[in-house]
């Protein structure tokens, strides 16, 4: 069963990856994709091998409904799910739509269940009408716990053990306000695995700058599925990012997934200039300066062995080849690199002269150099030789 954990011995995890650009990512603040934007995600998201999209929030409004029955007639390769809250209005908006599956969101946590006025009884109750009512227009059903993280263990179990026996297919524990972290995340995925038989999904938030981890750390512990967003778009700090996971994922040896990660780059360039929000230098995974070497010491290894002070290869992800920039903690090797693709040859000797200039050069600026600035200061050592000799 797709999304169900593999437990045999010696064999890899196949976990569920589930794609919330469209709906989480789409509610961080100011983000809005037009249309055909988001037909053009969910195509590139399908395309990167994702399993299942979250397409959208149906409620919202009628465009929204619209765009989503777009999707729908599209006939992607991966499961679409519509998000509603825990009420008829919104799943019957839902049923409008076209997706093969529905998630229903359930306040689980004390804070939250004060918040709606609301007794756990409520839930309980509710958990049965409601997936009794969607079983009857979608083939598959997931439930979601919202502020799982901060609810009472007890109350927690419960949840879980209604959603088994209200009949839903999935259940989701979300981290809402991003509070998880790693050893919580262990420690929570088995005391639910004790008490459900359905495939359980962590929906991470990076508030404290672990979603990632605890995405990852999720499907290690025994979660069958994770959510994740395009650069980790999303409410405040954003989502597990889906390019850091996959990667992860890949270089782990102990999962297989559908994703292609040589897709990614592409996708996340496409989401950040949709969504306004560029795409961080130092970002993991695609950011530019993710395969931007400075240190003489990482260079000079680098031309020796790609490998050495990377992780992965840039082409893995869809970036081209590695950059060396020339700077203050450059060394000969990649000053003499450097003026070999221009196709000059520079000896270590004239490399090393040149070197005093650059360093001095950065330390004025407090950047790196430009490719100009380091042709006139080799302009500028080739003339002192002349004069010297």
């Amino acid at each position: 069963m797709p999304g169900t954990r593999n437990t045999m011995p010696g064999t890899t995890i196949r976990p569920w990856i589930i794609d919330t650009t469209l709906r989480d990512g789409e509610q961080a603040p100011g983000v809005v994709f037009c249309r055909s934007e988001k037909m053009r995600i969910a195509e590139l998201l399908a395309e990167t091998g994702v399993d299942e999209i979250e397409v959208g929030y149906p409620a919202i409004s009628p465009a929204e409904r619209d765009v989503i029955r777009e999707i729908s007639a599209m006939r992607l390769p991966a499961r679409l799910t519509s998000w509603a809250r825990a009420n008829m209005a919104d799943i019957e908006h839902a049923a409008l739509c076209g997706t093969e599956a529905l998630h229903i969101s359930f306040p689980v946590s004390g804070l939250y269940l004060e918040l709606m006025r609301k007794e756990y009884e409520w839930v309980q109750e509710q958990l049965h009408l409601l997936v009794s009512k969607a079983r009857e227009i979608f083939s598959f059903i997931s439930v979601g716990g919202q502020d799982a993280t901060r609810a009472d263990t007890d109350l927690l179990r419960r949840f879980v053990i209604d959603a088994v026996k209200a009949g839903a297919d999935r259940v989701r524990i979300a981290d809402t306000v991003g509070i998880a972290t790693p050893g919580s995340v262990i420690s929570m995925a088995g005391l639910l695995r004790q008490c459900s038989s359905l495939p359980l999904e962590f929906h991470a938030h990076n508030d404290l700058g672990m979603a990632t981890a605890n995405a990852f750390t999720a499907l290690e512990a025994g979660f069958d599925a994770v959510s994740a967003s395009v650069t980790g778009l999303g409410e405040r700090a954003g989502n597990a990012a889906l390019e850091e996971l996959a990667v992860a994922l890949e270089l782990s040896g102990r999962f297989e997934t559908n994703l292609d990660t040589t897709k990614l780059a592409s996708l996340c360039d496409f989401v950040a200039n949709a969504s306004g929000r560029a795409i961080q230098a130092q970002k993991p995974v695609v950011g530019r300066t993710a395969f931007q070497h400075e240190s003489g010491i990482h260079c000079a290894a680098l031309l020796k062995n790609p490998l050495s002070y990377q992780p992965f290869l840039p082409s893995r992800v869809g970036r081209k080849e590695f950059e060396m920039v020339i700077g203050k903690h450059s060394g000969t090797a990649a000053v003499r690199e450097h003026f070999q693709k221009k196709g000059v040859t520079v000896s270590r000797e004239e490399a090393f002269e040149m070197l005093e200039a650059i360093k001095s050069q950065a330390d004025r600026s407090k950047r790196a150099l430009r490719p100009d600035e380091l042709d006139f200061i080799y302009d500028q050592c080739q003339k002192n030789r002349l004069t010297i000799h």
